[in-house]
């Protein structure tokens, strides 16, 4: 086991974080833990010789604020895991596009993994995970990678994935707010793409900057905030089938 690893993440409605915390506490007696989206902030270069990144799968994509904050980060030969984490339907490119970002960075990937977690808009997909069995194959692939790292390794882990890369999902519309809403900024304050403000007693969420990440919906302690219902109806259609899917982690050396 290491003495310490930084664990960079975007997590926001857990699920990212949970399973970067299980695969890093295997890793290393501490884990530093970095936070890729509060807004404003200065990411601070990695210590530890050993980094994991640990990000959400949009629409077979990495968000661009995890990529463009993993690109401010000098790599300089650390050895680094790779996490894309998604809500079973399908990570498509996002791992691909991860390892390349950070190894663009300096970083040489050790391994990578693509993980299931709920699902960020339909929460009954994928609901529950990671759970128990997930946390366990997770504990064993920290186990391998430890062992991987005992030894001396050339070349680049494979993973699945195409480029040009799939184009990112742009879906005209964002998150609402009820009536209950008592505007106590939280989701303001909460939101990685600063995309919501309140003004004149009114909550405004610009539809340019939004990525639909959900954690305003996932912070609101009113449950204020919701998709538009002919949008979430509209998701809920398109994975329905979704609901009964056990999906597999996939793991890569």
């Amino acid at each position: 086991m290491l003495h310490k690893i930084s664990l960079y993440y975007f997590s926001p409605t857990g699920g990212t974080k949970k399973a970067g915390e299980t695969f890093c506490q295997e890793m290393a007696g501490k884990v530093e833990v970095i936070d890729l989206g509060v807004p404003k902030q200065t990411v601070r270069e990695p210590e530890r010789e050993v980094v994991v990144f640990a990000a959400p799968v949009f629409g077979g994509r990495i968000p661009k604020l995890v990529t463009d904050k993993i690109r401010k980060l000098h790599g300089n030969g650390k050895r680094a895991v790779t996490l894309a984490v998604y809500g079973t339907r399908a990570y498509e490119d996002a791992l691909l596009e991860l390892n390349r970002a950070v190894e663009g960075q300096g970083f040489q990937v050790a391994a990578s993994a693509a993980l299931i977690a709920r699902h960020s808009i339909v929460p009954e997909v994928g609901a529950g995970r990671p759970d128990e069995k997930d946390q366990e194959e997770i504990r064993d692939f920290a186990k391998s990678v430890l062992e991987k790292l005992r030894t001396s390794f050339q070349g680049t882990v494979k993973v699945p994935g195409n480029d040009p890369y799939k184009e990112a999902m742009n879906m005209p519309a964002t998150p609402i707010s009820l009536p209950v809403c008592n505007q106590c900024k939280r989701c303001v304050s909460i939101c990685p793409a600063e995309a919501i403000s309140i003004s004149d007693g009114m909550v405004t969420t610009d539809t340019e900057a939004c990525i639909l990440c959900m954690a305003c919906t996932v912070a609101c302690p009113q449950g204020a905030r919701i998709l538009p219902p002919p949008l979430q109806e509209q998701m809920n259609e398109k994975l329905g089938a979704l609901k009964t899917v056990r999906r597999e982690n996939e793991f890569y050396l």
